[in-house]
């Protein structure tokens, strides 16, 4: 079976008009989900603005009707875990439908992704050890929040249904793995250079566990709708390809193309 298709939308690049455009163009033209980045300022994603992830989920939300929403990916510093949960289980609530929460650990201090963090005194772990550890944490409460058996004082937390998705972002074996373990699917750059070992890593952890999803992403083209064009023939066994649109592709051209 083809890989379901998806878009990632750009908050630094586009108006909050726009980008309810597109989304409407996209839940048209057959895509399964919409994404966002999550990022505190356009500087980031090369723009000169930004929109909270979760708070644009949530406008897009009552906006469309059908296709899913997700994060890719949601930076474990940038919120509390608990912050987070409560946020990714109100857009289940607003929206009805299937939210996938993709997390990753965020860059390292004195990375250009870290940029946005520093400017404004927010925390970063030191080192990979400590990002890494951060994720697991971030993991270990939305598990317990979302439980159906969570403990009495967790009641009154929202507890969304479905179950928001929790797909973490890849950039190394370690990550991978911990996906496989821990999550319930993985998300790796399809021109990564590690790309199949990475996907391999997270296969070969996950076990016998059911559901978990494989997933890409790269940049949109029109040709990437066609199943038999090579780079799709490629990801045979994927699950969900991402795809990011451009801030130059307008809702006409995604409408105009639509998902087989």
């Amino acid at each position: 079976m083809a890989a379901i298709l998806d878009v990632q939308l750009n908050p630094a690049t586009s108006t909050w008009p726009d980008l309810l455009e597109r989304a409407e163009a996209a839940e048209a033209a057959g895509y399964g989900a919409v994404w966002t980045f999550d990022h505190l300022a356009g500087s980031s994603l090369r723009g000169d603005t930004m929109l909270e992830a979760f708070t644009l989920l949530g406008a897009l939300a009552t906006s469309t009707s059908r296709v899913e929403l997700g994060t890719m990916v949601a930076n474990v510093y940038n919120r509390s875990p608990a912050l987070l949960a409560v946020a990714a289980a109100s857009v289940t609530a607003i929206s009805g439908r299937q939210v996938h929460v993709g997390i990753g650990a965020g860059s390292g201090p004195d990375s250009r992704w870290s940029g946005e963090m520093r400017a404004i005194g927010q925390p970063v772990g030191p080192t990979m050890a400590a990002r890494h550890q951060r994720l697991v944490d971030t993991l270990d409460v939305l598990h317990r929040m979302y439980d159906p058996d969570r403990p009495a004082e967790l009641a009154t937390f929202p507890r969304p249904e479905p179950a928001p998705a929790v797909i973490v972002g890849a950039n190394g074996p370690a990550l991978a793995a911990l996906a496989g373990h821990r999550a319930d699917g993985v998300n790796v750059g399809w021109d990564h250079p590690r790309r199949d070992e990475l996907l391999a890593a997270a296969i070969a952890a996950r076990g016998s566990r059911h559901g978990f999803v494989l997933t890409t992403w790269l940049v949109w083209s029109p040709e990437l709708l066609d199943p038999a064009h090579p780079t799709r023939t490629a990801m045979d066994g994927l699950d969900r390809v991402i795809l990011v649109v451009p801030s130059t592709v307008s809702a006409a051209t995604l409408a105009a193309h639509q998902v087989p």
